[in-house]
């Protein structure tokens, strides 16, 4: 276990800039559906702790500081712990009918090790089932936790007649982590990484979505602008940067902003095959001189 945390450590270390990725719930829908007996004793006893403790972290519960529920929840993007730090009311209060099952069930069943002298050491456990995964998040885009068990389309530009990656099966489950950038006219510029282990990039129908999202609206500069040499436009810039077509030297592109990780990503958008398609091309590859302002005049 310590060479473990140590491993994940030296990645936190080592990857500052690195955004941390993956399936970020043991039990992804502990908040929504009631667990059983059966399945939690499929756990060793020591995840059986963490299970419990996640129902809680999902409401920003504050553990003690340093020990190994806030050390663990903490390198979490979704845990905020509450401002208050009385849990009673800042926390408790919030759990739902189906999350307060949860909890008595876990208890009792950890009661049950107990009793029996087992902590089921052949059961499955926790860091088995969370993934430390990272890739290069662009500037703008945080992560945003969006309920659990939804696999929603996603589209290159926001409209349904838009290219979709993926051979037009591109979709984002909400399982996963999913990075927000804002909305546009009633769609979300989400930032993904798909089942291959690359990343996407692209937009889903506002109205497809369970819950509520809070982001702010997209400012998109919208400007007519021309390529200064051959280049290639991905969806992924954080990953392979898989190519979706060649931009062609002198080709017109509509510039929309520009994002940032390791690298400047001119965002734009174009066509492919007659469909609108955006995506990412490098912030050099086009002629943007007149786009930017000096702050010194």
């Amino acid at each position: 276990m310590k060479k473990t945390w140590i491993a994940i450590l030296l990645l936190l270390v080592l990857l500052p800039s690195f955004a941390l990725a993956g399936r970020q719930y043991i039990i992804t829908d502990s908040d929504t559906r009631k667990l059983t007996k059966s399945e939690l004793w499929e756990w060793d006893y020591e995840s059986l702790g963490y299970i419990l403790n996640e129902i809680f972290a999902r409401h920003g519960y504050n553990f003690i500081v340093g020990g190994k529920y806030d050390n663990y929840f903490s390198s979490m993007p979704w845990y905020t712990p509450n401002d208050n730090p009385d849990n009673s009311s800042a926390c408790y209060s919030q759990l739902n009918s189906v999350e307060w099952y949860n909890e008595h069930l876990v208890k009792e069943v950890r009661e049950e090790m107990r009793v029996q002298h087992t902590h089921n050491t052949g059961g499955k456990n926790y860091l088995s089932y969370i993934s430390f995964d990272y890739f290069d998040i662009l500037s703008g885009f945080t992560y945003t936790p969006l309920k659990t068990g939804q696999k929603l389309k996603v589209y290159s530009a926001p409209s349904t007649a838009s290219y979709r990656g993926a051979n037009g099966k591109a979709l984002v489950s909400t399982n996963g982590s999913v990075y927000v950038a804002g909305w546009e006219n009633g769609w979300l510029l989400v930032m993904y990484e798909t089942n291959n282990g690359a990343v996407r990039v692209g937009y889903v129908q506002g109205s497809t979505i369970k819950g509520t999202v809070n982001a702010a609206d997209l400012d998109f500069s919208y400007t007519l602008v021309s390529c200064l040499q051959n280049t290639s436009l991905t969806d992924d810039p954080a990953t392979f940067s898989a190519s979706i077509r060649t931009i062609q030297k002198g080709e017109s592109v509509t510039y929309l902003s520009t994002y940032y990780n390791s690298r400047a990503w001119a965002y734009i958008e174009t066509t492919v095959s007659g469909k609108t398609v955006r995506g990412f091309v490098a912030e050099d590859a086009l002629d943007l001189a007149n786009q930017f302002e000096d702050a010194s005049k």
